[in-house]
């Protein structure tokens, strides 16, 4: 058994929101990855699609969650599955909001501005 703490060598702040790393390959865990996202009120992700299933559970605030034009709400207590190659679309209301997020290892997000793909390094 291994137990991880978050620290700011493994912490990635976006416009969007910061996705401290947790289990990963880079961690011991090679078949899963998980993070925490911190978003403060009104942000946004970009829509973007990633290669890779995600399950979304928030542990404080509301989150509306935009998959494939298709748009719902998200509380503690529930969890949001998210397919690979669905445009996404992640965003807070009038609080903050922190989720935990799960994928499998090696995935890598696109944004339809941009060409090409990332790696999510908070993932690895």
């Amino acid at each position: 058994m291994r137990i991880i703490d978050e620290t700011g060598a493994r912490t990635t702040t976006t416009p969007a929101g910061t996705m401290s790393a947790l289990a990963g390959p880079s961690r011991g865990s090679h078949e899963l990855s998980t993070w925490r996202v911190r978003m403060e009120p009104g942000s946004a992700s970009p829509e973007h699609v990633v290669d890779r299933d995600q399950v979304w559970m928030p542990v404080s605030g509301r989150f509306r969650v935009s998959v494939d034009g298709e748009d719902s709400g998200m509380a503690p207590g529930q969890a949001a599955v998210i397919p690979a190659g669905a445009v996404r679309q992640v965003r807070t209301g009038d609080g903050p909001g922190e989720a935990l997020v799960c994928m499998v290892p090696g995935g890598r997000a696109s944004v339809a501005e941009r060409e090409g793909s990332v790696p999510l390094p908070w993932a690895e």
